[in-house]
């Protein structure tokens, strides 16, 4: 049975849920994969209002649509960073408060325990988001840097993130980490070094994104297939890489769209994803949750984007056999 192709509504936060779901359901979208800001999914009336979590069912349902998952990967973002002025632009004011740092963190971390609980009071399994990182900025080791200072950076995510999965495990959800620069887990081998850090807890596992590491030089593919029981959800989006001899990949402190940098995000399908790749990965791991569109493209109107994303992405998806080609010779 193919997958449901669903759409990650993070960038679409400018508009009220009711016309983005009454648009993606024009485009052939399933479903909605529901951000915390916006008025797309609001954590505090999911906790306190008896019928707010019916309401947004009711309202997907409308259109003939569902939702599998929501993701909170603002907040998050702030549970374990260096906080700076940036997060204020990206946090609600109760998280932010006086912008004392560790405030900040504390009050990210219990947002991300209620998030968990509103996410099963609407009935869904995944919340995806990021978890911050103290030592992504120590990325390159100079000044040298000591393999003591990187393991308390994995300690500080375990310290913090620990209690925050203790609940998650609780209320019958699961954490997805999107794996992206900026986190704790940006690549295979730090996806391994996050779970080690929290013992491999039964609630902490992926949100899967290709677009974030191949521009790294990492392959999806082998990522999925070293991690197919920690793969929950699963995010298309894709990139296109531009190293012509003067660009690197580091983005030359450019910003997204312009045409110098090394790599940027592209339109699902036109970049250097290999979607078929990770597709049949996807198959042998049994994954068979949402393929969910996150659509990026900076040179591009994102509503022509997100419709031709969503027929590419049905185009892909393949179902698998039930039998070998060759039984055929056997009857």
């Amino acid at each position: 049975m193919p997958r449901p192709v669903t759409l990650f509504t993070g960038q679409w936060a400018d508009r009220p849920l009711a016309s983005l779901a009454a648009m993606a359901a024009d485009m052939g979208f399933d479903g909605l994969e529901l951000a915390c800001w916006g008025d797309h999914f609001d954590i505090a009336a999911a906790c306190d209002d008896d019928a707010y979590c019916q309401g947004r069912h009711d309202l997907l349902e409308t259109h003939g649509m569902k939702t599998w998952a929501v993701s909170n990967h603002l907040v998050g973002q702030a549970v374990c960073d260096r906080i700076d002025a940036r997060h204020h632009l990206i946090l609600p004011d109760h998280v932010w408060g006086p912008g004392d740092p560790e405030g900040v963190r504390t009050r990210a971390a219990e947002e991300m325990k209620r998030t968990a609980r509103a996410a099963a009071r609407l009935g869904v399994s995944v919340v995806n988001g990021f978890t911050g990182s103290s030592i992504w900025p120590d990325l390159y080791f100079f000044p040298p840097t000591p393999p003591e200072h990187v393991t308390r950076g994995y300690d500080d995510f375990a310290a913090r993130w620990g209690p925050i999965l203790d609940v998650f495990q609780e209320v019958g959800v699961k954490f997805a980490l999107e794996v992206h620069p900026s986190e704790i887990a940006y690549d295979t081998v730090t996806a391994e070094a996050a779970l080690e850090a929290v013992g491999h807890h039964e609630a902490f596992g992926f949100n899967f994104d290709p677009s974030h590491l191949v521009w790294q030089g990492v392959d999806p593919a082998r990522f999925v297939d070293r991690f197919a029981d920690r793969i929950f959800h699963c995010h298309m989006k894709d990139v296109k890489v531009r190293l012509d001899g003067e660009a690197g990949i580091l983005g030359s402190h450019l910003q997204f769209g312009d045409c110098r940098r090394g790599w940027d995000f592209v339109s699902v399908g036109r970049g250097d994803v290999d979607f078929d790749a990770i597709i049949r990965s996807l198959n042998r791991g049994g994954y068979d949750g949402p393929l969910s569109i996150e659509w990026e493209d900076s040179g591009m109107h994102r509503e022509q984007g997100a419709r031709e994303s969503c027929a590419y992405v049905r185009g892909i998806d393949i179902t698998p056999p039930s039998a070998g080609f060759e039984d055929a010779f056997e009857a």
